[in-house]
């Protein structure tokens, strides 16, 4: 019943975004003959109605296993981003009409009908207010959608290399100069261009780095969209070792599984996955990273994050018998860990790599400027970030979910340097 309850509450939401921005079409095509005008009726409210049966044939008539995922995917962002247009239009059309209740409001108490009643259509001198921000919402609702198409097509896979020198004072001498990558949030379910994968891992190899840290969310949901990236993903190799850890995702705690030992199998595939890649998952584990006498300690734990996300991470067991090393480089998932936990618990982890946020995948990055929705959620959500003598490095994801593209922030490949105070 609930279930329903959202799904018809969802239905009326998008109807009146819908029939809102109809009467921008038909102010804008009333000068139209009445037959121009019923086609574009006709062709507006098709897309709508076209949208919501498909909605409900891949929501509720075709299995989740019918359907690639890759594919869902793409179906949810044609269905959403028309509405995205349709609510940046809506911002635009609601400057004019909040205009134009105050006016309504002002004649009212001082009885000057003639301000109430002036139709704002008409054009004195030139375009008039009222044509000027409908034809601005038009430009602005199609940029929009012009944008992010923008981003599935050219973003989603516009690999950056995003180098980082970070100095530490008591980093042994045998690693000064020491070249970790770092990629984070993989989410192989989502792609969708196998060759543009195989070449962001190709352009992590060319960098040549010591280490290799993966910080979470290898798939979406289940283990087995890994599958036919194995063979790209298994060579990242590192002459001192691939690292990683696991992500909100890997556990499948969005997914409805038919059973809980269904469940927990998947997190047994997953952890599997991790071993046919070549790479050490660290739960809430440590290891000792040697070049010649000296040592530092890698420590990784399961995700823990702030909030609502789950928290199977244990830090206490992760650090175990590292508390001597000289440096501690940490991989969690959560950037929220990190002020949560990291530096409450252990103020002498040097370095935290943690992932997650994706930069949401959309924002702005000019010149040192960054900006995204996400800050309002993450206080760390990208780059590098310094608390004492203890570091954060977010790194924006190497993959996508939901929205099938990127703007403005776009991939990345983290190469991180360091180097002896």
């Amino acid at each position: 019943m609930n279930r329903i309850f959202a799904v018809v509450l969802a239905i009326v939401f998008f109807f009146l975004i819908d029939f809102y921005v109809f009467q921008v079409v038909k102010t804008l095509t009333k000068s139209s003959t009445t037959d121009t005008r019923r086609l574009i009726y006709y062709f507006y409210w098709s897309i709508p109605i076209v949208s919501l049966l498909v909605w409900i044939v891949t929501q509720f008539v075709i299995s989740p296993d019918v359907l690639p995922r890759s594919t869902r995917q793409f179906v949810w962002a044609a269905i959403l981003i028309p509405y995205f247009a349709k609510l940046a239009m809506i911002l635009v059309l609601l400057f004019d009409d909040v205009i134009r209740f105050f006016k309504w409001v002002i004649s009212f108490f001082t009885k000057q009908q003639e301000i109430a009643t002036t139709d704002p259509s008409v054009i004195s001198e030139g375009i008039s207010r009222s044509d000027f921000l409908m034809k601005t919402a038009l430009a602005v609702g199609g940029t929009t959608v012009a944008g992010f198409a923008y981003g599935i097509v050219s973003g989603a896979h516009d690999y950056r290399i995003r180098r980082i020198t970070v100095s530490l004072k008591n980093l042994p001498k045998a690693f000064d100069g020491i070249k970790i990558g770092q990629l984070s949030d993989i989410h192989s379910g989502s792609f969708f261009n196998r060759t543009a994968v195989k070449g962001g891992v190709e352009m992590l190899m060319k960098e040549k780095p010591d280490m290799v840290f993966f910080t979470g969310d290898l798939v979406n949901n289940t283990a087995d969209e890994v599958k036919s990236y194995i063979d790209i993903f298994d060579k990242v190799k590192a002459p001192l070792g691939v690292y990683s850890t696991l992500g909100n995702h890997d556990y499948g705690d969005y997914y409805q599984w038919p059973t809980a030992e269904a469940k927990r199998q998947n997190l047994k595939d997953l952890i599997k996955a991790h071993k046919l890649l070549g790479w050490d998952l660290l739960m809430d584990e440590n290891r000792f990273i040697k070049i010649g006498n000296e040592h530092i300690a890698v420590l990784g734990i399961q995700n823990w994050g702030g909030g609502s996300f789950a928290k199977y991470g244990d830090l206490k067991k992760a650090y175990i018998g590292i508390a001597d090393a000289p440096v501690k480089l940490l991989l969690s998932h959560d950037p929220s860990h990190w002020e949560l936990q990291t530096q409450k618990m252990t103020p002498d982890i040097d370095i935290a790599f943690a992932g997650h946020t994706h930069g949401m995948q959309f924002g702005v990055e000019v010149a040192g400027f960054q900006w995204s929705p996400v800050q309002w959620r993450y206080k760390q959500w990208a780059g590098l970030y310094q608390q004492n003598d203890q570091y954060l490095y977010v790194n924006r994801g190497f993959g996508y979910l939901g929205y099938p593209g990127r703007l403005g922030i776009l991939p990345e490949i983290t190469i991180m340097e360091l180097r002896s105070a």
